[in-house]
């Protein structure tokens, strides 16, 4: 009985001790903590080059390729042999200064591309003029610059000059070349035109091959081509060029290396500022080809660029990245292109 007592009474100690230990918790209001979203980052401007910019280093590239020579008007004729082993003879007595005969010194300017290199650094490509106004690729024996000042003023020739071009720099003699003049606008971009050679009838020109040399005859100052049109019989396409961001037609070029021709350089001379695509948009890219695309820009005062190669398929877009690009120097990008097969 005293046991039983006991148990009770320790039950009920226990009872009571647990009774003060607890303590009911305090229900707080539950408050709805708005959340702030993650806003992303804007990214940065992509820090693409201006016009002005990019068109330097196609003024610095040509300036690079030119050839000076000076000589006396009352010489006669007078022969200049090139770099490359191009020879050209001139009559002096043809010169004149706003409508009178030249005398004294007078200065020569001369320009040579033979390679695919030179052409893309000076923006000089090999698109020609088709009988429909379209332009297609030329295969070229030779671009020329030519021209004649004396302290600063542009001289004019009324009788024609001559130069011999070696077949060896250009891949042989093809009996096909014939001779184009060069266009130049107002953004500095060319395009070759061989029914400018007859448009002065007073003028011989024309262009022949003889003992492993092409004989070009014009009394034309400026840009003069030794050229055929390129031939290719599969069909034919249109093909896209997508560049990166910052990138149009005004800071960047877009251009077309084919395998195997490595006197040759199509631009894509067409750019869609709603798609951001560069075009031939003359649908003259033969299906199948094996070729390069070439993209170019300025940065820091050197070439930024990338190169793709491709095989042609109908209405193709091909899409240049921020990742493949890189800079190089003049020299460096010259041999990069003419090293492509």
């Amino acid at each position: 009985m005293k046991n039983r007592i006991l148990l009770l009474f320790t039950l009920s100690m226990f009872s009571i001790f647990t009774a003060c230990d607890y303590e009911r918790p305090e229900l707080l209001p539950v408050r709805n903590t708005p959340v702030t979203p993650e806003v992303p980052e804007t990214p940065e401007p992509t820090d693409t080059p201006t016009a002005q910019e990019f068109d330097a280093l196609h003024t610095a590239a040509l300036e690079n390729l030119k050839q000076l020579f000076t000589f006396d008007a009352a010489a006669g004729t007078v022969t200049f042999t090139s770099e490359k082993g191009v020879s050209l003879t001139l009559n002096t007595g043809c010169l004149s200064k706003n409508g009178n005969p030249v005398t004294g010194s007078v200065q020569l300017e001369y320009v040579e591309l033979f390679n695919r290199g030179n052409m893309l650094t000076a923006n000089k490509p090999t698109m020609g003029l088709m009988p429909n106004g379209d332009k297609a690729l030329l295969i070229s024996g030779g671009e020329f610059y030519i021209n004649a000042t004396q302290d600063g003023t542009q001289l004019t020739m009324s009788c024609g000059l001559q130069l011999m071009v070696p077949t060896n720099l250009t891949g042989g003699q093809d009996n096909d070349m014939t001779l184009w003049y060069g266009l130049v606008d107002e953004d500095d971009n060319i395009v070759w035109d061989a029914d400018a050679v007859n448009e002065n009838p007073n003028q011989e020109a024309g262009v022949g091959a003889e003992g492993e040399n092409y004989y070009c005859y014009f009394n034309h100052f400026g840009w003069t081509n030794v050229d055929k049109f390129y031939s290719d019989p599969r069909p034919k396409t249109t093909i896209y060029v997508d560049v990166p961001d910052g990138y149009d037609n005004n800071n960047s070029a877009v251009y077309l290396a084919y395998a195997g021709e490595g006197n040759a350089l199509a631009l894509l001379d067409t750019y869609d500022p709603a798609t951001g695509l560069f075009s031939e948009h003359y649908g003259q890219i033969p299906i199948g080809l094996e070729c390069y695309v070439i993209f170019v820009s300025e940065d820091n005062g050197q070439w930024t660029y990338a190169i793709k190669a491709v095989t042609i398929a109908a209405d193709q877009i091909i899409t240049i990245t921020d990742a493949d690009l890189a800079s190089i120097t003049e020299a460096q990008l010259i041999a990069a292109i003419d090293a492509l097969p």
